[in-house]
């Protein structure tokens, strides 16, 4: 019997070392991990400088608090703002509480409560984040949600508009639906939407938990399309596994997240801003984001080669290294076999398999993944022949 509470359904695979693209389990079978601790792993498992860094700040202190002042913690909000266009940062402990602090500020720094997320969305499993997210699944036997959320349709910018109204305090999206499906949304949706916000006087947060930190070959996944969001949130990538989340403003919010206004024991932790600053300074290269960009392309087209004639594949999608294949049933059981085959995958919905490799992913790994993908693939397509 286990102690612990049953909330994730766990592979059979027990993680012994782990390094790069590659995970090495307590029986010594090797996988090639395409999920990369869920977008958290950018620069894979273990990177050298990440570690280093932490090494460091380990053999200097710990956990002091938020009442300290820390030059660290100003280095990598400084990070963050320069690469988001953007001026200040509240450091937190994940995505869930980046995302709820950016609801926080935007209903306080508006007055207003309504906020207009996407069905499909996926914005954390608080109860603030969990009533913003627009899956019903992820509520199920909870109670009445908070009711100042309202859903529309994603890339369905008639729906906004019949939604927005002086009374919404911002919109919340995400450029690239992740656990939704992958899903990425239109220039003109976008566009639609910014202007809505800046007509209503709403602001524009952006979702970038999934997405940030170089995932789709830029920074943030809204500069993609050239938007000029009022709040980003990030967290997954940021700390290499460390755990940290971060909200991301313009000065104009300052006033509103002032002393005593929100707060977090562990946020900023000194050994996550350790972890993170590592992680931007390798990521934030130009070199390194076209590369990413390289890739994806790359392994996108791998794909259409080897499983888009498939009468099951009904899309493959992505931006940068965050790549959908949907198929007409249900993936479960694929993931399992690739498992099996030495492929760590992950789902999006039901029906999409979702590859998020680490940035530093070698061609050669592309080649290993597809083939395997390829080969497990065909064998459910003959096995739908017979």
């Amino acid at each position: 019997m286990s102690n612990l509470f049953q909330t994730y359904g766990r592979w059979e695979i027990e993680p012994a070392t782990a390094s790069g693209s590659w995970m090495t389990d307590v029986c010594g079978k090797k996988y090639l991990d395409f999920t990369s601790g869920i977008g958290v792993c950018n620069l894979g498992h273990r990177p050298k400088q990440v570690e280093e860094a932490v090494l460091t700040q380990l053999n200097q202190y710990w956990h002091v608090s938020n009442l300290f002042t820390s030059s660290k913690q100003e280095k990598a909000a400084q990070l963050l703002a320069q690469v988001a266009g953007m001026d200040r940062v509240f450091f937190a402990n994940s995505g869930a509480e980046a995302n709820e602090g950016a609801i926080k500020l935007a209903r306080k720094a508006t007055g207003r409560t309504k906020i207009i997320t996407f069905i499909n969305s996926f914005h954390g499993r608080t109860f603030a984040t969990m009533s913003a997210t627009g899956q019903d699944k992820i509520k199920h036997g909870y109670g009445p949600m908070l009711e100042t959320f309202v859903y529309v349709p994603y890339n369905d910018v008639e729906a906004v508009k019949n939604a927005m109204g002086e009374d919404v305090a911002a919109i919340m999206l995400e450029v690239v639906q992740g656990e939704g499906g992958i899903h990425i949304g239109d220039q003109e949706f976008f566009n639609e939407i910014e202007a809505l916000c800046q007509k209503y006087g709403a602001l524009l947060v952006i979702d970038e938990i999934q997405t940030g930190i170089g995932r789709t070959g830029k920074p943030f996944a809204f500069q993609h399309f050239g938007l000029q969001p009022d709040i980003v949130t990030a967290a997954k990538g940021l700390g290499s596994g460390f755990p940290i989340g971060a909200v991301i403003g313009k000065e104009k919010l300052g006033e509103y997240f002032g002393p005593g206004s929100h707060g977090s024991t562990f946020g900023g932790n000194p050994i996550s801003i350790a972890a993170a600053i590592a992680t931007m300074e390798a990521i934030f290269q130009r070199e390194q984001l076209e590369e990413v960009i390289e890739k994806g392309n790359y392994l996108i087209n791998q794909l259409n080669d080897q499983l888009g004639k498939l009468p099951f594949v009904h899309d493959i999608r992505g931006l940068g290294l965050m790549i959908g294949i949907e198929c007409s049933f249900n993936v479960a059981p694929v993931l399992a076999e690739l498992r099996k085959n030495g492929l760590i995958v992950l789902q999006a919905g039901e029906k999409v398999i979702r590859l998020l490799p680490p940035l530093t992913v070698l061609k050669s790994e592309m080649d290993e993944a597809v083939q395997i993908l390829t080969s497990i693939m065909q064998k459910n397509n003959d096995a739908v022949k017979a």
